[in-house]
């Protein structure tokens, strides 16, 4: 398939989309969530089966709208004008995973970021012991599965691990957190967030015994934040919204 081919204005969609993901990438580095050319954010493109991701090994300094790789729903890169011999994020196949088996998500991010990285790597949920947990992700952050990069294995367990979920995020054992969101702003914004609440309980639990926040609390809180803060356009994690728009499928 080649971008030019495509109705024209599907070719302005992606575009918009490319300099979105694009500008997005920045957020990584800015929260201390990636080094070198670790990481990566993708989006879905509105309206089209393809998505927008990362090229693999391009430091974050280098990177442009123009460099970003147009995907298939299959992780497959179209000719969209970047150089062949720049190939997609080594997470591609994953990404796709998600997008063929999540139509509610819209955005997919995915970082090493060091302390919610060191609870992946202990096969350990961040437990629900804050209020700003309980608002963003509706409880624990799950691990999901071990899985080898390189093919569609952790898109798998992606999606095995945050399907009936509320939590918009996901640590993949032994490598590292995955967010998803409504659309890519909302899936890096999650990202922030998980490594925010894996910081304070991992403080939390070097000064003690963290308490668990009462299962009808958890409810309250996550409720409230995702139906009444807030202005009504604004990009929460929306994690009971993808429930709530995949039901409506």
């Amino acid at each position: 398939m080649r971008l030019t081919e495509l109705p024209a204005h599907v070719q302005e969609t992606v575009a918009a989309t490319r300099r979105q993901v694009c500008d997005l990438h920045a957020e990584l580095p800015a929260n201390g969530l990636v080094v070198w050319t670790a990481g990566n954010v993708s989006a879905r493109v509105p309206g089209a089966d393809l998505f927008v991701i990362k090229p693999s090994g391009v430091r974050y300094s280098e990177l442009t709208a123009d460099n970003m790789v147009v995907c298939t729903l299959d992780g497959k890169k179209i000719e969209d004008g970047t150089p062949a011999d720049l190939t997609a994020s080594s997470d591609t196949a994953a990404h796709a995973y998600v997008y063929r088996h999540m139509p509610q998500v819209g955005g997919v991010a995915h970082t090493h970021s060091p302390y919610a990285t060191a609870f992946a790597a202990n096969h350990q949920p961040i437990p629900c012991v804050l209020t700003m947990m309980a608002d963003e992700f509706g409880g624990e952050v799950p691990v999901g599965p071990f899985a080898i990069i390189g093919d569609d294995s952790i898109g798998a367990g992606i999606v095995a691990t945050l399907e009936g979920a509320r939590s918009p995020a996901v640590l993949m054992a032994n490598h590292g957190p995955f967010t998803v969101g409504k659309d890519a702003t909302a899936a890096v914004k999650a990202a922030v967030m998980v490594e925010e609440v894996a910081k304070t309980v991992a403080l939390a639990q070097g000064l003690g015994h963290p308490q668990p926040i009462a299962q009808e609390a958890v409810d309250h809180l996550f409720d409230r934040y995702q139906n009444v803060y807030g202005q009504r356009n604004d990009n929460r994690c929306g994690a009971q919204r993808l429930r709530i728009e995949k039901g409506k499928q």
